[in-house]
């Protein structure tokens, strides 16, 4: 049985948007939206924004 990628192999490029905030989040390159989730909790926690 073949393996099925993620969401269809499915990325997200914050190429074109380098002068906003959420490049600093993101970054510039291509990531999945499970990537997407993990880096934004790194930079709650890491900007102590949770309550946690």
């Amino acid at each position: 049985m073949a393996v099925k990628k993620p969401f269809g192999g499915y990325t997200i490029s914050f190429d074109s948007v380098s002068d906003w905030p959420i490049s600093k989040v993101f970054g510039k390159g291509k990531i999945t939206p499970s990537e997407m989730t993990k880096l934004l909790w790194k930079f709650v926690k890491g900007n102590k924004l949770s309550n946690s």
